[in-house]
């Protein structure tokens, strides 16, 4: 017997920001703990580096390969196997004992978490319309925000009950229970067993409205090389190059700056430490919510993207107040930081929908993310040079103007915001 759910794209994007939230949790399970596992593993700041760049690197090839995947596996099977496996992964983390022995576990839980992202934004193309897309990525991104949230005081809460390792062990396992829950709901909307046929017919019938005749033809023929073709790709690769190298400072090294330089102990850091990413949740939310509203009020697709992101860059360049501000204004800095960031993420990941058709979303996407994690690396090296010679004042200065930069870039490269007509 089927049961038929009255709006169920909703309860999928839902879906889309708990596995967002365990991907999340399971990423920040190292910077909260790390204080901890230094009591038996020694790891400097330059190990703590290279740690996040075997993620790092990991993660950018495999959002790159993992868009492919969902592309030719479909969102149902690609997702399944992406989360089993950087659930695993995760366990792994407990499981070692050496700085090597992480640094492997930290490779393989960026190979599975590389496809998260082009995943759901595969799923949202392929459940919502164009007008409702913000807002559902919206929906989903403040997994990240809502797992990064939970992160420090439950980390440290099992940290300080248990083990350092339980936290990963423990993690892992609530990753494998989603899979199961997933691979039972998730399908896409003419297969699925739970949407009623008034929304199967308005999904389809809206998403046919905003094809091109172009896409409908050849959409199977496009080659992933091809897309370097288009100048709005080179646009969106760019603006993911620079403003994601400022958000993976913040969420990996925020946990140890607060150790590091502000002397606080890993309950202190459960404390303070999910108020930043309680105020990203917000930035999530309220992104998508703005571009949405402005489409309503008769605002172009173009206009109201530019105006949520021009609002998001303007708020970055608050971090440059971080390191000579008061522990509490410091706080509130990095949470204005961060709600601008995912304020920002939310309507960069929903430009991919926008401006590509959804047959090549995923790759599209994927690609998006694997330049924005192959430059992460890279300022992550910086800064583990940075703060070890010079502090943290140079790396929030420059992590600070990234966005700003990022904004003026879709304005000269991108342009107009509007769907390209695929050339074969």
């Amino acid at each position: 017997m089927n049961i038929k759910i009255k709006n169920f794209r909703w309860w999928i994007a839902i879906l889309l920001a708990a596995a967002t939230a365990l991907n999340y949790l399971d990423r920040q399970s190292l910077p909260v703990v790390i204080k901890e596992i230094q009591k038996t593993i020694p790891i400097s700041d330059i190990d703590y580096a290279y740690l996040q760049m075997a993620f790092l690197l990991a993660y950018g090839i495999m959002y790159a390969v993992g868009g492919k995947i969902f592309d030719l596996l479909g969102t149902r099977i690609g997702y399944a196997i992406m989360i089993i496996w950087w659930s695993l992964a995760n366990m792994l983390q407990g499981l070692v004992s050496s700085v090597s022995g992480l640094g492997v576990a930290r490779f393989f839980l960026g190979v599975g978490e590389g496809g998260g992202f082009p995943g759901s934004a595969k799923a949202v193309s392929e459940w919502f319309p164009p007008k409702e897309r913000s807002f559902a990525f919206g929906i989903f991104n403040t997994g990240s925000s809502l797992g990064a949230v939970v992160a420090p005081p439950l980390i440290a809460l099992i940290a300080v009950s248990l083990s350092w390792r339980w936290v990963f062990i423990i993690f892992g396992l609530a990753g494998l229970i989603w899979v199961f829950i997933w691979y039972f709901i998730y399908n896409v909307p003419a297969k699925s067993k739970f949407v009623t046929n008034k929304e199967k017919e308005y999904i389809g019938e809206t998403i046919a409205l905003n094809k091109t005749n172009n896409e409908i033809i050849h959409e199977s023929s496009i080659r992933w090389i091809d897309l370097f073709k288009y100048r709005k790709l080179w646009g969106l690769l760019l603006i993911k190059l620079f403003s994601d190298s400022a958000w993976y400072f913040f969420i990996f090294w925020l946990p140890k700056y607060l150790g590091d330089i502000r002397h606080l102990d890993i309950k202190e850091i459960g404390y303070y430490a999910w108020i930043p990413y309680a105020f990203a949740g917000v930035g999530s939310f309220v992104g998508g919510w703005l571009s949405s509203f402005l489409i309503s009020r008769n605002l172009t697709l173009d206009a109201s993207r530019k105006i949520a992101l021009g609002i998001a860059a303007a708020l970055l360049p608050v971090s440059l107040l971080i390191t000579n501000a008061p522990l509490g204004f410091a706080i509130v800095f990095f949470s204005i930081a961060m709600l601008g960031h995912q304020f920002w993420s939310t309507i960069v990941q929903t430009l991919a929908a926008d401006i590509f058709p959804s047959s090549v979303v995923g790759s599209v996407a994927g690609l998006m993310g694997a330049i924005g994690s192959f430059g992460a690396l890279l300022f992550n090296l910086l800064v583990g040079i940075l703060v070890t010679n010079y502090g943290y004042s140079p790396v929030f200065i420059i992590a600070g103007m990234m966005h700003p930069l990022s904004f003026v870039l879709v304005l000269l490269i991108i342009r107009k915001i509007e769907l390209v007509k695929l050339k074969i």
